[in-house]
């Protein structure tokens, strides 16, 4: 064997060819022990490495959603890494590091308990706002409203229903959820990629920002270091307040499936209460895990209002900040409801 050949021969053992790197997933893949199409957070799994090739390995780390590697075989599947998930094996062979991934179905480890409401007071609502978003800046409510056209966003007296200010959104534009952090009012549009930023005392326009790769802009809301985005899909991303870009994302899960719907989102001690989008219900969602740890059913909340031909679905919710009671209404609905959130009798 002359020295080219030989040289070549050597660089394929150690994962290389004289042309390309070889596929990592053609040489090693991962298997889980007990084999499920889904797991619940709190599982005990044992991964193995199958070696295609024969490969000498020197090490092998093992991680789940870039969590903390471990050479360890056997994992419990972690509570803040659920959803859709990638299982990483990163391979140590000789000089060559090369990683082969398993994906994994991660649910919640308990089913949501169920919760009804309490109406406390009943206020006029607008019958021609298209509700989208609500948020409470001290005593005030604030609201932004949807359809081509039609988008707006508003400063409301919530005890009277009257509009105090409202900025029209352009007709090209279908306005979404919004959030208030500091001195600035967020807005999504739904489609556009596109969302706005408004001076909250001046109640003007300031700027504007893109998003990154959330598919749509569908709600908002916030605690003290987040921005919290859904878009239309089981994700909601988390976006740094400072800049507005896209930082992570949880994904919305039960213990037995991966769920979609969130529409309007509001933060609560924790968790993130999302409108259940086309049904009268509304999540608790675990607001580091994404666990749906509560459902809210507010079935029959769409028969108190005055019925009409352009009456649509249950959407919006603000927390009063010093009533620690939620304000709930829907599109095109006549009628604003202060209620409380209480177990359901069985």
């Amino acid at each position: 064997m002359n020295f080219l050949k030989f040289s070549c021969y050597a660089l394929f053992v150690t994962l290389l060819t004289c042309s390309e790197d070889p596929d990592p997933a053609k040489l090693f893949s991962i298997t889980i022990e007990p084999k499920a199409s889904s797991y619940k957070a709190g599982d005990a799994i044992k991964l193995t490495l199958v070696n295609k090739k024969g490969i000498e390995v020197s090490e092998v780390l093992y991680s789940i959603n870039g969590t903390s590697e471990t050479s360890d075989q056997n994992l419990v599947l972690p509570e803040l890494s659920l959803g859709n998930q990638e299982i990483k094996a990163q391979i140590i062979s000789g000089t060559d590091t090369l990683e082969v991934f398993k994906k994994i179905k991660i649910l919640a480890s308990r089913a949501p308990e169920i919760f009804t409401y309490e109406i406390v007071n009943e206020y006029p609502h607008d019958m021609k706002a298209y509700t989208q978003g609500l948020e409470f800046h001290g005593d005030t409510l604030y609201e932004s409203t949807g359809r081509k056209g039609q988008s707006s966003l508003r400063k409301v007296d919530y005890k009277s229903g009257t509009v105090l200010k409202k900025i029209d959104l352009e007709p090209s534009y279908f306005g979404e959820g919004l959030t208030i952090v500091g001195n600035s009012i967020y807005q999504l549009s739904w489609q556009s990629k596109i969302g706005f930023i408004y001076e909250l005392d001046a109640f003007k326009k300031s700027g504007s920002f893109q998003y990154g790769q959330s598919k749509e802009g569908w709600g908002l809301c916030h605690d003290d270091t987040h921005i919290y985005k859904s878009d239309g899909t089981e994700k909601i991303w988390r976006l740094d307040p400072a800049t507005l870009q896209e930082i992570d994302y949880i994904q919305t899960v039960t213990d037995r499936s991966i769920f979609n719907k969130a529409n309007e989102l509001e933060y609560v001690d924790g968790k993130i209460y999302a409108n259940v989008w086309q049904k009268e219900s509304m999540m608790i969602i675990n607001a580091r895990s994404g666990a749906i740890e509560g459902v809210v059913n507010f079935g029959g909340l769409r028969n108190k209002v005055k019925q009409h031909s352009e009456l649509d679905v249950f959407n919006g919710i603000a927390l009063h900040p010093e009533r620690k009671t939620l304000f709930v209404t829907g599109k095109n609905w006549d009628t604003l409801f202060e209620v409380r959130i209480v177990p359901r009798s069985e």
